[in-house]
């Protein structure tokens, strides 16, 4: 027993400079959990939690050997199971609001902060807990897949630190979730996402809580920059087909154009009778399409809908350059997902599932943290420095250590590649129907020889 409160002393020690044990133990009062004191209370627990996922969530009987104590992986895993999810969440949110004081520098677009959205998913193993909560592809047969959960996660576009993050479903669209993560914004915030956020009730609820939505327009919206041209309202007994849903106000340029955005008859899925009815009967939205010159690019024309109307304050560049880097959620998303190896996580349950989820969304955001660290020390833009030798140096950390000069990233602007891998994966075929009848197969055509 000395050798395993030595080693949990050891890491307790450690890791109290990154995340104090005050606030695990303060976030346990708030949240109303109690707990007795133990050899893995929640603090020691959390912070071998945290060890575990920082090293690629490695297995459980790995984990002792990287904290350097001897108890059992079963007596972890019941210490993580006691662990609330409650506490994770809260946590991720001191943790994004901690950090702030090294990014307080960044400034803002146009005065603004500014968030991405994006959706993803993730796999875990095949149990009938999970199976039934998050369920599998429909093209896959009952036993020959495994459960998928689909993530939806809010970016700071300025650290691209996670903000928020939430797993549901397989099935589930994106719009079921966002407005559950409205309020992790504030007054005067943009968010950014792209054609599976644009619906008129999502910019709706947007503009209740006085936020800015900078979105692609959906595939289906019919857009006509024509001066005064025709439209058709959602009461019309009688719709033409071919005619926006809109009406024109004013342009703003060939291209751009204020209009009063009509709400629809029918109410998306998602939302209540009740909350669809508290929605205002039109928006005042601006429309804006611009070209996309660069090679490797499929999509050349894009157009994209925002509540900023001046046209003076966000000139349409401004808008197309800031929507343009919403492509670095998708790099964040493979950072979590592929470096840090969040793809496939390991746990058998529900809420396990959501603590790794969580897990990683917080070490995700303290390998950022170093990553701007490493940026201001050496001079250059945060997403020149190497996320993964950030990683990798925040893995080896130790009370004392000096962050040394990190990997910096050369310059690829407007780099693309083709679509192919170019490693062949094994020839073994894919599992079309359950491991049992395949086990029966085998057995008879064995005994058949």
């Amino acid at each position: 027993m000395v050798k395993v409160k030595a080693g949990i002393e050891k890491v307790k020690e450690d890791y109290a400079q990154i995340i104090p044990p005050e606030a695990i133990v303060g976030n346990c009062q708030r949240i109303g959990h109690r707990f007795r004191q133990r050899k893995c209370g929640p603090v020691e627990t959390f912070y071998l939690f945290l060890i575990q996922v920082l090293n690629g969530n490695v297995a459980c009987g790995t984990l002792r050997h990287l904290a350097g104590m001897t108890c059992s992986a079963t007596a972890y895993g019941n210490a993580r199971m006691r662990l609330p999810l409650a506490l994770l969440r809260v946590l991720l949110t001191w943790v994004c609001r901690s950090l702030r004081d090294i990014t307080s520098d960044v400034h803002f677009w146009h005065g603004h902060r500014v968030f991405h959205v994006d959706g993803s998913s993730f796999s875990m193993p095949d149990t009938p807990e999970l199976q039934e909560v998050f369920g599998q592809s429909g093209r896959q047969k009952t036993g020959c897949g495994f459960p998928t959960a689909h993530l939806l996660a809010m970016f700071d576009a300025a650290t691209g630190m996670i903000i928020d993050v939430l797993a549901s479903p397989r099935r589930s669209h994106e719009m079921s979730k966002i407005a559950s993560m409205h309020p992790s914004l504030r007054a005067g915030d943009v968010l950014i996402g792209d054609r599976g956020f644009c619906s008129y009730a999502h910019m709706a609820l947007l503009s209740l809580r006085n936020l800015h939505g900078v979105l692609r327009m959906h595939q289906r919206m019919i857009v006509d920059f024509t001066p005064r041209r025709p439209h058709v309202h959602p009461k019309d007994k009688k719709a033409i087909k071919g005619l926006p849903r809109s009406r024109w106000v004013r342009a703003l340029g060939a291209s751009d154009q204020v209009v009063e955005w009509f709400r629809p008859a029918s109410r998306p899925r998602w939302m209540t009778r009740e909350q669809f009815e508290r929605l205002p009967e039109s928006l005042t939205v601006r429309q804006l399409q611009y070209r996309v010159e660069t090679p490797g690019y499929r999509t050349r024309k894009i157009q994209l809908i925002t509540t900023l109307l001046d046209a003076e304050r966000y000139p349409s560049e401004d808008l197309a350059e800031l929507y343009r880097c919403r492509w670095q959620v998708e790099v964040n998303l493979r950072h979590l997902k592929q470096t840090m190896g969040m793809d496939v996580l390991r746990c058998k349950t529900a809420e396990g599932v959501e603590k790794e989820m969580l897990m990683f969304a917080i070490a995700y955001n303290l390998v950022c943290a170093v990553v701007y660290d490493a940026a201001g020390r050496q001079g250059v833009a945060p997403d020149r420095i190497s996320f993964i030798d950030a990683l990798r140096w925040l893995r080896t950390w130790y009370p004392g250590k000096e962050l040394i000069p990190l990997v910096v990233n050369p310059m690829r602007g407007g780099r693309f590649e083709p679509r192919v891998v170019k490693r062949r994966p094994k020839s073994y075929g894919l599992m079309t129907e359950p491991r049992d009848v395949l086990h029966k197969r085998l057995t008879e055509k064995r005994d058949a020889a």
